[in-house]
């Protein structure tokens, strides 16, 4: 029996929700049906060319899913605004095809090394880094981003600014974009459940409690400190999986893939849109805005005008969604079963 009277957070937690088992297995179901899409190379013949063009779209909406959702762990339920996310994603991507170019070793199997070293590059990176808050720790992440585009960029033994160029992946032709789509749906997938742990967890309600105000969790006696750094460390593992499946099937490799501000900037705006500090709403946000973006170009183009659109439409999103997609539905009691993931 825990002595709730020497824990400020088992004593202030909230009775268990009845209906978590139901939630669970919504997020399990919601998931899963994407992966009907596998099916689609048996009926190649009757879609013909758009087998590529769906699964490579689907594919990226899966991965914008992993690292809008892991960088929620922090920037959502901690409230800690991070601008240097994508880090781990390049990590990831390059410790992956560094392995495949000089050991031979897929980086579907690589892709798990490069989720512990997510997690453990976090937890160094989260001690310095999060010694600061507000504006200070946007831009010490934003300076973490910026050394590691320089690392990479002057680092010869991954090609440095001119790339690293990887084997071709060995696929049958029909199933060629099978493999990653799969992977992609297995490490989305494990990052909302992670996120589902948080927020069901101890963790979880440490984080929002700091998130609401530091100083007051603080004097209840949290230790805010820990629990930052934890998040954080979580927060890179699914992006560093993603990295490595995502460079893999481009099959090379360079810093302005992954170290950019644009993509840091990505994952905040997904996590906003769909609804921060909310399981299901940073995928909810990252399907979104890659079906938006591929629906703009395909009636635009990727020109200036289609930024404009899209700028547009995310001004009305987040006009009549103040609180997020599923934070604003969930506050007028109008949310979708399917869609109640907390």
């Amino acid at each position: 029996m825990v002595d709730t009277h020497q824990d400020p957070l088992l004593a202030t937690q909230p009775p268990a929700q009845p209906s978590s088992n139901g939630r669970r297995s919504r997020v399990v179901c919601s998931i899963g049906l994407t992966g009907l899409l596998l099916l689609l190379p048996l009926s190649r013949p009757i879609v013909g060319g758009l087998y590529n063009y769906v699964m490579q779209v689907a594919t990226i909406a899966l991965m914008w899913v992993a690292l809008a959702t892991s960088w929620n762990l922090i920037g959502g339920y901690a409230g800690y605004i991070s601008l240097g996310n994508n880090v781990f994603f390049g990590i990831g991507g390059y410790l992956a095809g560094a392995l495949l170019v000089y050991q031979g070793w897929s980086p579907f199997v690589t892709a798990l090394l490069a989720g512990l070293v997510g997690f453990l590059v976090g937890l160094m990176v989260g001690l310095i880094t999060l010694r600061t808050r507000g504006p200070a720790f946007i831009i010490a992440t934003i300076a973490l981003l910026l050394m590691a585009a320089l690392i990479f960029d002057n680092w010869e033994l991954v090609g440095g600014a001119n790339g690293l160029s990887l084997p071709l992946p060995q696929f049958p032709r029909d199933w060629a974009r099978a493999p990653f789509y799969l992977a992609m749906l297995i490490a989305a997938a494990g990052s909302v459940v992670l996120s589902w742990k948080v927020a069901h967890s101890k963790l979880g309600l440490g984080l929002r409690a700091l998130a609401q105000d530091e100083v007051k969790a603080e004097v209840l006696g949290i230790d805010t400190k820990r629990y930052k750094i934890i998040a954080f460390a979580l927060s890179g593992i699914f992006p560093a999986v993603v990295g490595a499946i995502w460079g893999y099937s481009l099959t090379y490799l360079r810093p302005s893939i992954f170290f950019t501000i644009g993509i840091a900037a990505q994952m905040v705006l997904m996590a906003i849109i769909g609804g921060r500090a909310t399981v299901a709403g940073p995928a909810v946000g990252a399907i979104l805005l890659v079906t938006l973006n591929e629906a703009s170009v395909s009636q635009f183009g990727s020109s200036e005008l289609n930024i404009v659109v899209t700028g547009g439409i995310l001004i009305v999103v987040l006009l009549f969604f103040p609180l997020g997609i599923v934070g604003s539905l969930r506050q007028r009691g109008k949310l979708p079963a399917f869609l109640d993931w907390d």
